[in-house]
């Protein structure tokens, strides 16, 4: 009986040992995802936040790890870490419904000037068919990106890759997944992209695909962060009416 304890206290000190090793060999990989993560939410998310309850997922995810399944330990700890923030912020979501509907409000100013236009429009565009100054169109897509930040999804993949802007470009309540499948609606997105105005187009590159820091986006195209912010989420609306559109289509075929 002695030797039965002993062997299973032994089993369970290994476990625990591969559990703190792994924990520790990825904290890289925590801070990495709460950075990202803080830059598309809102500013009174910190950081150091994000990073407390990514850790409780990193933990969960050591613990839980099983190596004979065939899942490297990095992309399984991903998707729990990932999971651990988005909840946090769920647990946050105040967005009120006057927010959702300036974003609505937003995405149909869009879409009806396209079709009017025959183009994309531009921001004055926009903002003169709300009837809002400048400066009030600024505030809005600051309220549109708060509800951005509401509606976050986990994804499959890495955060480098389409499925991190397809997370933001499709409305979560048109629920397009069920209709389209993922590799088609990346498609539809890649020739979305395509016609966005060229500054939006290079600063949705820099940010998905060369993974930099609005901050470092702001310092290659010579505006502020807060631009490259408005700039991102006006783009990403823009994207967001074009495949819609697209689903639309596709159901009256």
């Amino acid at each position: 009986m002695r030797v039965r304890r002993t062997s299973a206290a032994a089993r369970e000190e290994a476990r625990l040992r591969q559990r703190n090793q792994l924990v520790v060999q990825h904290i890289g990989l925590v801070k990495s995802i709460a950075r990202r993560m803080a830059q598309r939410v809102p500013s009174q998310v910190e950081v150091s936040e994000l990073m407390g309850v990514g850790m409780i997922g990193l933990v969960d995810a050591a613990g839980r790890y099983e190596p004979s399944l065939g899942v490297p330990f990095e992309a399984y700890a991903r998707r729990r870490v990932h999971g651990a923030m988005l909840d946090s912020l769920r647990r946050l979501d105040g967005v009120p419904r006057a927010v959702r509907r300036q974003r609505r409000e937003v995405d149909a100013a869009i879409s009806r000037l396209r079709h009017e236009l025959q183009r994309e429009p531009t921001e004055e565009e926009i903002a003169q068919a709300l009837h809002l100054s400048p400066e009030e169109y600024e505030r809005a897509l600051r309220q549109v990106q708060l509800a951005e930040a509401a509606s976050v999804r986990p994804i499959d993949s890495g955060a480098g890759d389409a499925s991190s802007l397809l997370e933001f470009a499709v409305d979560p309540e048109e629920g397009p997944q069920v209709r389209l499948e993922r590799a088609e609606l990346k498609q539809h997105l890649a020739r979305a992209i395509a016609e966005l105005p060229d500054r939006e187009r290079q600063i949705l590159a820099l940010y998905y695909q060369e993974e930099l820091s609005l901050a470092e986006i702001g310092e290659v195209i010579g505006v502020g962060e807060s631009r490259v912010s408005q700039l991102r989420t006006q783009a990403i609306a823009r994207l967001r009416t074009r495949l819609r559109e697209t689903l639309q289509l596709t159901d009256l075929r």
